[in-house]
C-alpha cells in the first residue's frame, strides 16, 4: 500500500526556504507588497545560505520524532533550489549550490523519507499569466501585461521542472504540489487543473515515481488531502469512506522566515494538535522557516527540542498509532496501536479519570513517561454521593487512579494494555 509508511510515520517536518527567507517578512512578501521582479532581484543577488546545513535539519527532524521531511524546491516566486536546466533563477546560479541535492542526501543518511514541495505557480516566469494572486495584479493597465504570455509554454516548463526533480534525485517518497485556485476574483480569472494539465502531470508522477505519494492540490484527486492552518474536529471521510489526510501547520502563522512575527505556538499546543490529528487517523506536517542564512531560528529550535523530548518518551502513542474506537473522557483524546490504547490528557484531573466502556477490557495501566503503574477500579453505578464519597460511574466505566501531582511533561499519557478479545 503506497501510504503505509505515511500512516506509520504520523509526524513530518515542512521546510520553507528561499529568497523570501532573506526578506524575512513572509514567504508571500512579493505578493503582499506588490514587488516587481526588479524589486525582488536584490534577494537573488545577495542569496548566501552559508548556514543552511541539510544534515543538521535532517538530524533535528529525526530527534523530534519525525519520519519525513518536505522541502520547498520552488515556491510561488519561481526560485529553484536545485540546478535546473530550464532556468538560471536557481540556487546553483545564485550561490553555486544544489540545495535539493544536499537535502535529499542528508535525509537518506538519517533514514528519513524524502518529500518535495513544488509550487505550480511561478510569478517569475514570463509566460505565467497575471491573475488575482500575481504581484502585478494592481499595476496600471495590469491586464495588458498578459499580452504575449502563453500558459502552454509555462505548462511545458512546469512539467519539465517536475521531471527534473523526479528523475535526478533517486527515489522520492512524497510530493506536495501547491496550489489550485479556479475561482474568479476582483476582475481576474484564477487557475484550475487545466492550467497545469493536472491529469498529465499526475500521470507523469505515477510513471516516474510509482511509489510516491502526491497530495490533492492539483485540483484533482490524488493520495491524500491537506487541511492547512486548522484542525479538523472528526475523521475525514468522503462518501462515507475515511480518507488519508495531513494537517499542515506553522509555528507562528508564517511559512517562510518572518523575523518580526513572534506569535509562536507553544510546544504544549503543538503536541496536543499532533495527537489530536493521530486520534482521527491523520498526520501533522509541522513547518519551520530557516532564516536568511539558512539556519533554524533559535525560537523554532527550542520548540522542536521540547517536542523531541516529549516524543522520546511518548513516541509509541504517535508513531504507528491511529484512531481508537472508544469514547474518550472529557480530559483528552485516545490513540491506538495494536493492543495499546493511549489516553493523552489535555487537562489533569484531581485523583481520577473515568473511561467509558473500558471496564473489564484493560489488563494493565501505566503512565507512559516513566512506566509507573496506575491503579484501576470499577465503581458501583448505584453508589450515592456523600460528603466524602463520589457518586458511582455509569455501567462499564473504568476508573484510573492518578497521582495528585501532574507529571512534568508537555502532556501526560496513560497507556492502557487491552485484554485479549
Amino acid at each position: 500500500m503506497r501510504q503505509q509508511w505515511f500512516d506509520e510515520a504520523r509526524f513530518g517536518l515542512f521546510v520553507h526556504f528561499g529568497l523570501y527567507s532573506a526578506a524575512a517578512r513572509h514567504e508571500w512578501v512579493q505578493n503582499y507588497e506588490r514587488l516587481t521582479d526588479d524589486d525582488y532581484r536584490q534577494y537573488f543577488e545577495n542569496f548566501d545560505p552559508d548556514l543552511f546545513d541539510a544534515r543538521a535539519i535532517a538530524r533535528r527532524a529525526r530527534n523530534t520524532g519525525m519520519g519525513y521531511v518536505v522541502l520547498t524546491t520552488k515556491h510561488h516566486d519561481g526560485f529553484a533550489l536545485w540546478d535546473s536546466g530550464l532556468t538560471d533563477f536557481t540556487s546553483q546560479t545564485a550561490c553555486g549550490r544544489d540545495l535539493v541535492r544536499e537535502y535529499v542526501d542528508a535525509l537518506r543518511a538519517e533514514g528519513l523519507k524524502v518529500g518535495l514541495y513544488h509550487s505550480v505557480i511561478d510569478w517569475h516566469h514570463p509566460d505565467f499569466t497575471v491573475d488575482w494572486n500575481h504581484p502585478r495584479r494592481d499595476d496600471e493597465n495590469a491586464h495588458e501585461l498578459n499580452a504575449g504570455r502563453d500558459m502552454a509554454r509555462y505548462r511545458a516548463y512546469l512539467h519539465g521542472q517536475v521531471r527534473e526533480l523526479l528523475t535526478g534525485y533517486g527515489e522520492i517518497d512524497y510530493l506536495f504540489f501547491d496550489f489550485t485556485y479556479p475561482e474568479a476574483k476582483n476582475g481576474w480569472e484564477g487557475k484550475g487543473p487545466e492550467d497545469w494539465d493536472a491529469d498529465a502531470l499526475l500521470a507523469m508522477c505515477r510513471e516516474l515515481q510509482p511509489g510516491m505519494l502526491v497530495n490533492d492540490r492539483l485540483g484533482i484527486p490524488a493520495d491524500f488531502v491537506t487541511p492547512e492552518q486548522y484542525q479538523p474536529t472528526s475523521r475525514l471521510v468522503e462518501d462515507g469512506v475515511p480518507v488519508v489526510w495531513e494537517a499542515c501547520q506553522t509555528l507562528n502563522g508564517s511559512w517562510g522566515y518572518h523575523r518580526d512575527n513572534t506569535d509562536q505556538k507553544s510546544a504544549v499546543l503543538l503536541a496536543q494538535m499532533l495527537v489530536d490529528s493521530v486520534s482521527m487517523d491523520g498526520n501533522m506536517l509541522l513547518n519551520i522557516g530557516p532564516d536568511g542564512r539558512g539556519a533554524i531560528a533559535p525560537r523554532d529550535a527550542a520548540t522542536l527540542g521540547e517536542l523531541g523530548e516529549w516524543m522520546r518518551l511518548h513516541r509509541d502513542s504517535v508513531i504507528g498509532a491511529g484512531h481508537a474506537s472508544f469514547t474518550p473522557p472529557r480530559e483528552g483524546v485516545y490513540t491506538r496501536r495494536g493492543d495499546r490504547v493511549y489516553l493523552h490528557l489535555f487537562s489533569w484531573p484531581l485523583g481520577y479519570v473515568h473511561l467509558p466502556d473500558l471496564a473489564g477490557r484493560v489488563r494493565y495501566a501505566r503512565l507512559l513517561n516513566d512506566g509507573s503503574w496506575l491503579k484501576t477500579s470499577v465503581s458501583d453505578p448505584e453508589q450515592q454521593a456523600t460528603l466524602m464519597t463520589p457518586a458511582g460511574e455509569a455501567e462499564g466505566t473504568l476508573t484510573v487512579h492518578l497521582p495528585v501531582r501532574r507529571p512534568d511533561v508537555l502532556m501526560p499519557v496513560v497507556e492502557l494494555t487491552l485484554k485479549d478479545d
